[in-house]
């Protein structure tokens, strides 16, 4: 086994990848061989399984204000960009979860996980937000 210690406390397997700030995103976490973090992840107390990836601007929401809890991350998992996981949760061996999603409850083995809410449009409302807007800021 060829796993380095970090200088955050971090242990990572071998052939784990991470993004460019990875020093000042992982606090106690595990990664497994091969396993991928990109970069503006954070990773507080958790364990990442071998070759799961965990996309860009995810977090592992680990404090709620009195205790720390542990995201799990199986093996082969994959996490969108921009994901938050809110421990004690984990995501299962081959589990995927959408890019955006909000996760507060374990996601079984190779199971789909989305936790947003579905996207709406308003015709012409920013049209008629800024005209409105325009106008209040020439009265004064």
């Amino acid at each position: 086994d060829r796993r380095n210690q970090s200088a955050v406390g971090a242990d990572e397997g071998p052939l784990a990848h991470h993004g460019p700030v990875f020093e000042e995103a992982v606090v106690v976490t595990e990664d497994g061989p091969g396993a991928k973090a990109n970069h503006l992840a954070y990773l507080g107390d958790g364990e990442v399984g071998s070759n799961a990836n965990i996309g860009a601007g995810t977090i592992f929401c680990n404090y709620d204000g009195f205790f720390k809890h542990r995201t799990v991350v199986g093996e082969g998992a994959f996490v969108g960009s921009n994901s938050a996981l809110v421990a004690p949760v984990t995501i299962g061996a081959g589990a995927m979860v959408g890019s955006g999603s909000v996760i507060t409850s374990d996601v079984a083995p190779g199971d789909l996980a989305l936790g947003r809410a579905p996207q709406t449009s308003r015709t012409g409302w920013a049209t008629k937000f800024m005209e409105m807007m325009r106008a209040k800021k020439a009265r004064g």
